[in-house]
């Protein structure tokens, strides 16, 4: 797989969204932002190992994490093959989900149907019961991300995000209204390729061909 390299003046970003836990991997998923912090699965850690082979033969000049530890624990799979240290960039933190923590999305559609339905029709607005809403998540990932690209012109970096982190923060640079984020797909260690030069231009949306062949044993 040929992936695009820097020039001068310009910054290529892979965006990736950190590998799976159990939460990822439960029926139905259970969500998760910040309040749970849980390490990377069986699963997750191949899926970082495979991303890290993936981009092993990129001149990453920096690697870049949120605090929480799936995304630090597999940005750290990934900085590992160009011996580079993870940069912590707390504005890349998971989505504020609230009193949503460790709930599915059946449950709360079940219990709480008017607060599903706003946050479902206009998530930029409404966000997650007592925590944030897709509005506030654009408002400093577009930024953090931004830094750092500014910071590494003529670089290549990986950054490793969230879900909800992502979504925003692509839709922002397709120009997709917030409240259509949740249809952008951002699987576990899949890879966004982007490109900032005066502004962004996404390249590749979620490429997940590295993690095709997952064994059966892990899933």
């Amino acid at each position: 797989m040929s992936l695009p390299l820097p020039r001068p003046g310009r910054t290529i970003v892979y965006l990736i969204r950190h590998g799976a836990t159990a939460n990822n991997r439960a029926h139905p998923p259970r969500l998760q932002g910040r309040g749970v912090d849980l390490a990377l699965s069986p699963a997750g850690r191949w899926q970082a190992d495979q991303t890290a082979q993936l981009l092993a033969d990129i001149p990453l000049a920096a690697v870049y994490a949120s605090p929480l530890k799936r995304s630090r624990e597999t940005a750290e799979v990934i900085a590992a093959p160009h011996h580079l240290e993870v940069g912590i960039e707390p504005d890349l933190a998971e989505v504020d989900v609230g009193q949503w923590e460790g709930r599915s999305w059946v449950e709360i559609e079940q219990t709480e149907p008017e607060a599903y339905l706003r946050f479902t029709t206009e998530p930029d607005r409404y966000g997650y019961v007592g925590g944030e809403n897709l509005s506030q998540v654009r408002d400093r990932a577009l930024p953090a991300l931004t830094r750092l690209a500014e910071k590494h012109r003529g670089e290549a970096i990986a950054v490793v995000g969230h879900n909800v982190v992502n979504r925003t923060f692509l839709a922002s640079v397709l120009g997709i209204p917030l409240r259509r984020a949740r249809s952008l797909s951002q699987e576990n260690a899949g890879v966004n390729i982007l490109r900032y030069e005066q502004d962004w231009k996404l390249i590749t949306l979620n490429s997940v061909f590295h993690l095709l062949h997952e064994p059966a044993e892990i899933r």
